[in-house]
């Protein structure tokens, strides 16, 4: 196989992957997952919001989940790590299936997309972009944007800096699709510097000697035992 068949077919088995574990955890808040080879065989980690459920009782979800990466995906020997989401609030993910979940519940659009943003940023976030497309309030399809803070959409810190989730509302005029991207408050702007203010050395002073004179530093003689007292 080409390494270009080869790049292109492991690509399209995690998206396929990632796709089945959106559906299957979708009441456990899952937050993505990555795919790492390893001498044992391949390493998925799932981020989720509750690990619990991700592992189910006794284990059993998280042995089917294995099973089913290997026989109907071809993921080779799949070792399956939960992790939970610290901060749910910088999850890309989470955010977009809550999104996602409020539509469906009939939250009026700009109310929900409003409120996750003021969610995103009132948690610390340097900028947070919600997008809104679909059949919201008639049988034409729109887009809303909702934009606050700082986003990066091209070059190389929108693919490392900017966290992305994409979830989807299923509702009578038809499917709306939702994205949100954050930027975390921890993230390192390449354009962001810092003034650091050189620090003065003061010259350390010159001491001199001054030498006054010889001095006799032998030490006095001790007295003999052995003569003795004059009378």
């Amino acid at each position: 196989m080409a390494v270009e068949k080869k790049f292109i077919s492991e690509g399209v088995r995690k998206a396929r992957v990632e796709k089945y574990l959106t559906k299957e955890l979708k009441r456990a808040g899952f937050g993505g997952m990555d795919i790492a080879r390893t001498p044992l065989g391949t390493q998925v980690t799932i981020f989720a919001e509750k690990p619990g459920i991700v592992i189910g009782k006794g284990g059993k979800l998280v042995h089917q989940l294995t099973q089913d990466l290997a026989q109907n995906y071809g993921v080779e020997s799949p070792q399956i790590e939960v992790q939970q989401v610290q901060n749910p609030s910088f999850n890309a993910q989470i955010m977009a299936e809550r999104l996602a979940n409020a539509l469906e519940r009939g939250w009026y659009f700009r109310k929900a997309g409003s409120s996750i943003m003021r969610r995103v940023m009132d948690s610390g976030a340097l900028g947070c972009e919600v997008v809104i497309a679909g059949k919201l309030t008639g049988a034409r399809a729109r887009t809303q944007k909702f934009t606050e803070g700082y986003i990066k959409h091209c070059g190389e810190p929108s693919n490392t800096i900017v966290e992305k989730g994409y979830a989807i509302a299923i509702k009578k005029l038809g499917v709306i699709g939702v994205q949100v991207k954050i930027v975390p408050a921890d993230a390192k702007m390449p354009d962001h510097f810092a003034v650091i203010e050189q620090v003065k050395k003061h010259p350390v002073p010159k001491t001199t000697v001054t030498v006054i004179g010889d001095v006799d530093t032998e030490e006095p003689a001790l007295p003999d035992d052995n003569i003795s007292d004059e009378v």
